[in-house]
């Protein structure tokens, strides 16, 4: 592929990832999350210590905070400012993916690696949502594709050090976007790749000493300046959030050991049946002599030890499995460009019904209708349901045509296409469900009546999609959430009990507060003062009368 076509491509491929960013209302719980904690950094310019509504929030390490912040104070507080992070680390995983396949692979693997990974269902749909994933999941793949380009055969001494000093800066981003598993994860497999191969040669090139002092550089400064702010800090991060959170249920996502497989199955749409070719072959293909470096057999063991260590977690959630995608993606575009048209014809024919019944039974979405998110928003989604299917449908029958033809390369850029459009529409239609899934609306019907300083509570509830468009925090009442630290650490912050919290209400001159609905019929029926300005299937609005 000549450059300027390659361009043509790039340009095409950006504008389609990050034109529909602020269409969608933020989803709740965790855009509300991820954008109110920022928002409260540039509030009080405090950019040390993560607050939730007000309250210490240590779940999570800050550098998307730090962006999002960054985003909010240069082009303003907008969806698409939050979620620019997710956006842009996943375009440049990307483009990632093409380098390290190209440097690797030869230039055709590279290309047909990136039109993998961004067209894969689940990783256009986490790159267009504002939640930690796809930032831990770009700097993990940084570090997994340093090291294959530091130990390949033929690279240089200094290409070799360079590249292992970029590797080793790269997991001090991955802490500080999500924590140990950006060291744990790749040094486990470091370790399961010298045992399998017997190649302990590598662990010299790994310049262990300089590393270790780039990676304390770049993740321990923050650390320790929370840490001196925050002296419960160190406990609760390190202990808590990220040995307890994989060794026990302490977060309540208990999920059986196979879930991640329908979850991989599903997001790697439209590429199933490739997948487990090159899966298949990448073992196979590859048998090289003791001491050889072998980047195939890293990059499956890559994939299956992550998908086995998350899968043996006792805390799931869909994604956590996202840093195996580029790994797969290059093992694809390794196989996908050397396959020969027949037998991609093969594996495409097989998902043609997929895309058929994806079309037909889209309408029986709307069984999925429930009192807080009723079946007349899904009958508004299955429009773009069936639009997406619709394009998946057209780009698989140009890729069989194609390879038909023997004509791999067109194939696999028409069905590429059509599967980060289908991931699009689904992304985009699915604000048919804001008015449940978002406070977006419900909160332009209650800024009228905000005024500032004026008390806001949250009884026995918490939006956390509500403070981001309201600017501002709410005084939780008989409800901690996530905050339950941190309203140990600080206990002034909240109203313990609702009876506590009616006595208050009834001395307010004006005060707003949000609640669930059950709750507002509930306090209708003991005639407590109030008068209703907003409801909706999950929250009622009120303020005194």
């Amino acid at each position: 592929m000549s450059r300027a076509w390659l361009l043509l491509l790039l340009i095409v491929a950006a504008f389609t990832w990050f034109a529909p960013l602020d269409y969608n209302a933020l989803i709740r719980p965790d855009e509300g999350r991820y954008a109110e904690i920022p928002r409260e950094m540039v509030a009080t310019g405090d950019w040390n210590t993560p607050r939730l509504n007000g309250i210490k929030y240590f779940e999570k390490p800050a550098l998307q905070y730090w962006a999002t912040a960054t985003a909010f104070t240069l082009f303003g507080e907008h969806n698409w400012t939050a979620r620019l992070w997710s956006a842009l680390t996943g375009f440049l995983g990307i483009v990632l993916v093409y380098y390290t396949g190209m440097r690797l692979f030869g230039r055709e693997a590279g290309l047909m690696g990136a039109l993998v990974l961004g067209s894969s269902f689940l990783y256009v749909m986490l790159g267009h949502i504002n939640i930690l994933d796809m930032g831990v999941t770009f700097f993990m793949e940084l570090t997994l594709a340093t090291m294959l380009l530091a130990q390949r055969d033929g690279a240089s001494t200094r290409e070799n050090r360079n590249w292992m000093y970029v590797c080793w800066a790269a997991m001090g981003l991955s802490m500080l976007s999500k924590g140990l598993m950006g060291i744990a994860l790749p040094g486990t497999v470091l370790l399961l790749y010298s045992l399998i191969q017997r190649d302990w040669a590598l662990w010299k090139r790994l310049h262990l000493g300089v590393g270790l002092l780039i990676f304390v550089a770049v993740a321990a400064p923050w650390l320790i300046t929370v840490s001196i702010d925050n002296p419960e800090f160190p406990w609760f991060f390190f202990v808590h959030e990220q040995i307890l959170r994989f060794l026990t249920t302490i977060h309540g996502r208990v999920h059986p050991w196979y879930t991640f497989i329908p979850v991989v199955m599903l997001g790697i749409l439209p590429w199933l049946f490739p997948m487990f070719d090159s899966l298949w072959r990448a073992w196979r293909s590859e048998a090289p002599a003791r001491g050889q470096f072998a980047p195939r057999r890293m990059l499956l063991i890559w994939v299956v030890f992550i998908f086995l260590f998350f899968s043996k977690s006792d805390s799931k959630l869909v994604p956590y499995i996202l840093p195996i995608f580029p790994a797969l993606a290059l093992l694809m575009g390794d196989r996908l460009s050397r396959i020969s048209g027949k037998t991609l014809f093969r594996q495409l024919l097989i998902m043609l019904p997929i895309a058929l019944a994806a079309l037909v039974f889209a309408p029986m979405s709307v069984r999925a209708g429930s009192t807080e998110v009723p079946a007349a928003l899904y009958a508004h989604f299955v429009p773009w349901i069936q639009a997406a299917a619709a394009s998946w449908l057209i780009g698989t029958l140009l890729a069989l045509w194609f390879s038909h033809r023997e004509r791999v390369r067109p194939a696999v850029i028409s069905l590429a296409l059509a599967g980060m459009l289908t991931a699009q529409l689904t992304f985009m239609g699915y604000n048919e469900l804001s008015p449940a899934s978002s406070a977006y609306n419900i909160a332009q019907q209650i800024k009228p009546y905000l005024k500032p300083g004026v008390p806001f509570y949250s009884v026995g509830m918490y939006e956390q999609t509500l403070p981001p468009y309201i600017d501002r925090t709410v005084t939780l009442v008989a409800h901690t959430d996530e905050m339950a630290f941190g309203l140990e650490q600080e206990p002034n912050k909240w109203i313990p009990t609702v009876e506590a919290w009616k006595k208050i209400w009834l001395q307010q001159p004006y005060a707003l507060a949000v609640m669930s609905p059950s709750t507002y019929d509930q306090f209708v029926q003991q005639k407590l003062p109030m008068r209703l300005i907003a409801r909706d299937t999950r929250r009622a609005v009120v303020t005194t009368p």
